[in-house]
């Protein structure tokens, strides 16, 4: 009889027959080869051919050269991605100035003392130096004059001023940070004795380092750090990085979240200020103006002072594995601190980060609807006391190649960035062949930007949002890609119901040559039959193995629970954004065919072998594209949308899965229309030049494709479909709930009861995917259809209300909105 057993460490070693070093694999140009010890596994047998991985990996992190060519060169030289990786948790005293028996007892205490601690990280008189600043003192007078009117008459001598004066002094005092030099040296020692512990590796390419450094030391600009946030642990670990490379600490900008005792004077040592969450925290709910200024002028006086900074776009971490969007209310401060004249330039230094596993384990309790438990010390204490019985694999940190925040605006004043339209704009025409409620859009026209300078506001508003979203985009671009989000990705979107090891082997080492082809870098490296066994062993009980006895193949299967479906996706997701591109076209096929099919007398031009038009194809997936934007970004703000997705079909037709249909079968059907040589906006996605290029000319305009019928490439198809099938679930979920909505609603309760409506249906079997009733999947929807015009939102006693808009409100467009979804669902 078959048994099924959740993996591990046990199980582990009985499917690899290996010692208990099982799991662990040596890295390409790493510091830490040492063949001879048990913790590299030694290759077992194997029939998979492994010389993927010592060809050229791609060097991941230049910036843009479209955006900043001039940083692109600055920085970089031919040498650098030969570099190659090293672990920085591998100390021994070869990393030393000393050698001998005491050398190697003591590596960990002599790297500490010989790393240098720059004396320029210390800030000097900051706190009068902020409550002097103008804008601070302007604040002041007018939160005073708030509270007494007689202000004006005595000016700065008045009581309410100096009253307000203290307040704003003990702000300051709660929010700087006060490093210690002494306190850093001896954190950098106890961080090295606990990520040996609980970490495999912690890999770092030293030529990506070199350009953090040499940034650094060689130009008279502060860098700002911006990392993508997946863990607590996000904190130490760049400090730690950058305290071994004797580069300058950060000031990190921390959520007052974490402002605990104790633990808030150990974050301030190290470099941390704490911000609140929400500026608006006054009991009124008004804009506080003294808060604000004084985090103004604090991050103001720190850059002035070359002081580095560290800022998390996101907010808070990601509970899908995926990027937040990105809230950039510090990145604007630092904007305008250089545009103000504060400081000459700054030099932006997007990062990505990737777990094997992340220390918090996962999100589940938050995905299951549960509220956030507030950190606490004793929180944090057993949070490290779990960490420490447990290995959580290997960590990648990949700095992006520095590039000039001048250098980056100057670029965008020069270009033509097309007003922003709202999803409501893009998508409502396509979805009930009818134009929105104009009446929404009144006084747009007038908001729209007329200059392209900063001390215009709605210009200023989208450059900080372009230039977030482009940081983003780029960090999570760079992140490697771990083995635990290829192993999740296959068994959920490959192998839901269970495959042979072998066969979870053989697709693992194609996945891996098609994410390198791909110009994305991996974050291990070792034989395919080591690594996925690693994964397993560290996906743990999300994973069951079956067999009928000890002699016979094991087959792997996803637990079938939700709570594991969940985190499965969320590892899964980080691989998301890789094939992102080409699941959105093979979508948007099956959408097309089930078109053709529809509309052909007994569907027999609406199978694999219908022709699908290059360009429709392309302009039905950039709807799609905009529609899933509250899930993934395709592209950066400097990339058009057309281009992705005609790189996206190129890649397609290179690969077999699309071929180009012969030019005697190329007749145009007659139910599609002519399209024009331009589009309407926002569906144009080209630009000017891109029209009048040869590489898009007429010819490849009208060319028609085909979709491969051999099996090979029908899975390939398949699985990208597969790929995007949990969001688009949810999405048409939302879409038959939002029928039950007959009276405005909080928006919260209404966010509740959807997500239980889609949990019910998880349960019930009812949906395809569990993974599809996840907390933030909910959050997404509902936000996705406030843009789409679905739901209009109202404020009533200070609480967001949700409705039906007037354009929904007929049954019919709601019934056209569920089809518009379901088309591009694999049912």
């Amino acid at each position: 009889m078959d048994v099924a057993v959740p993996i591990g460490p046990d199980n582990l070693l009985q499917v690899n027959g290996a010692d208990q070093g099982a799991g662990r694999w040596k890295q390409p140009n790493d510091d830490s080869d040492r063949s001879s010890s048990p913790s590299v596994l030694r290759c077992v047998s194997s029939t998979w051919k492994e010389g993927l991985l010592n060809r050229k990996r791609p060097f991941v992190g230049r910036c843009c050269h479209s955006c900043t060519p001039q940083s692109q060169e600055r920085l970089f030289n031919p040498s650098i991605p030969s570099l190659g990786l090293r672990n920085v948790i591998y100390i021994n005293d070869t990393h030393t100035r000393h050698r001998g028996w005491l050398a190697r007892r003591l590596s960990y205490v002599l790297f500490v003392l010989e790393r240098d601690v720059h004396k320029d990280m210390f800030t000097r008189n900051v706190v009068d130096n902020v409550l002097n600043n103008s804008g601070v003192e302007s604040a002041i007078v007018e939160v005073a004059t708030e509270s007494d009117p007689a202000v004006t008459e005595y000016g700065s001598e008045h009581k309410a001023v100096s009253k307000v004066r203290r307040k704003a002094r003990g702000f300051l005092q709660e929010m700087v940070a006060n490093i210690s030099p002494a306190f850093i040296r001896l954190t950098g020692w106890a961080l090295l004795k606990l990520f040996n512990g609980f970490f495999w590796s912690i890999q770092i390419h030293k030529g990506q380092l070199e350009m953090v450094k040499k940034a650094a030391t060689e130009y008279n600009a502060p860098l700002v750090f911006l990392p993508v946030h997946k863990s607590h642990i996000d904190y130490l670990l760049i400090t730690f990085i950058l305290f071994c490379h004797n580069i300058k600490a950060p000031h990190i900008a921390a959520g007052n979240n974490l402002n605990i005792p104790i633990f808030s004077t150990l974050i301030r040592k190290l470099g941390g200020f704490f911000i609140r969450r929400k500026l608006d925290e006054t009991p009124d709910g008004k804009k506080d103006v003294l808060y604000r200024s004084l985090l103004h002028a604090y991050t103001e006086e720190l850059l002035r002072q070359q002081q580095f900074l560290e800022i998390f776009l996101e907010g808070t971490r990601s509970r899908s594995g995926k990027p937040s969007p990105a809230r950039a209310g510090m990145l604007s401060i630092v904007v305008d601190a250089m545009c103000t004249g504060a400081i000459p330039d700054v030099l932006v230094v997007p990062v990505g980060i990737s777990y094997d596993r992340i220390l918090e384990g996962n999100y589940n309790s938050e995905q299951l609807g549960k509220p956030k438990k507030n950190e606490s010390l004793w929180g944090v204490a057993c949070g490290v006391f779990r960490m420490l019985r447990k290995n959580y694999g290997c960590v990648r940190v990949d700095f992006t190649q520095p590039f000039s925040l001048k250098e980056y605006l100057d670029a965008q004043r020069s270009r033509h960035i097309p007003p922003t339209l709202t999803l409501e704009q893009t998508l409502v025409p396509t979805i009930i062949d009818a134009q929105p409620d104009q009446a929404q859009f009144e006084g747009e026209q007038e908001e729209q930007p007329n200059s392209r300078d900063l001390s215009d506001e709605p210009w200023r508003r989208q450059f900080i949002s372009n230039l977030a979203k482009h940081v983003l985009f780029t960090a999570n671009k760079s992140s490697a890609i771990m083995s635990t989000h290829i192993v999740a990705c296959l068994l959920l979107y490959r192998h839901r119901k269970g495959v042979a090891l072998s066969k979870l082997v053989e697709d693992f080492f194609n996945m891996k040559e098609e994410i390198l082809s791909r110009d994305f870098d991996l974050g291990f490296s070792g034989n395919s039959e080591d690594v996925v066994m690693h994964a397993l062993h560290l996906l743990g009980n999300c994973v069951n193995v079956t067999s009928t006895n000890r002699n016979t193949e094991f087959t792997i299967a996803p637990s079938s629970k939700v709570p594991a479906l969940f985190e499965l996706n969320f590892y899964s997701n980080g691989l998301f954004h890789v094939f992102i591109s080409d699941a959105i076209i093979a979508c948007s096929a099956l959408a097309l065919l089930r078109e053709q099919a529809a509309s052909e007398v007994g569907g027999e031009k609406g199978g694999p072998s219908a022709h699908l038009s290059q360009e429709r194809l392309i302009r039905v997936a950039a709807g799609l594209s905009h529609f899933l934007t509250n899930e993934v970004a395709v592209a950066p703000p400097c990339q058009t949308i057309y281009q992705v997705f005609h790189d996206a079909v190129s890649r397609l037709i290179q690969y077999g899965v699309l071929y180009v249909a012969e030019e005697d079968q190329e007749d145009q059907s007659p139910t599609e229309e002519p399209w024009p040589k331009k589009f309407p906006e926002p569906l144009s996605w080209r630009s000017d030049e891109e029209d009048e290029d040869s590489d898009f000319g007429e010819e490849q305009r009208d060319r028609y494709l085909k979709v491969s019928t051999s099996l090979e490439h029908q899975e390939f198809f398949v699985f990208l479909q597969h790929l995007l099938s949990p969001v688009l679930e949810a999405y048409s979920g939302a879409a038959i709930f939002v029928h039950s909505l007959s009276q405005p609603t909080a928006e919260s309760e209404y966010t509740q009861q959807l997500f239980r409506y889609l949990l019910a249906r998880t349960e019930k079997g009812v949906a395809a995917y569990g993974e599809s009733a996840t907390h933030y999947l909910v959050k997404n929807t509902v936000r996705t259809f406030k843009e789409l015009g679905v739901l209009k939102e109202r404020r009533e006693n200070r609480v967001s209300l949700v409705e039906l808009s007037s354009t929904f409100l007929p049954q019919v467009n709601r019934n056209k909105l569920l089809h518009y979804i379901l088309g591009f669902t694999l049912l």
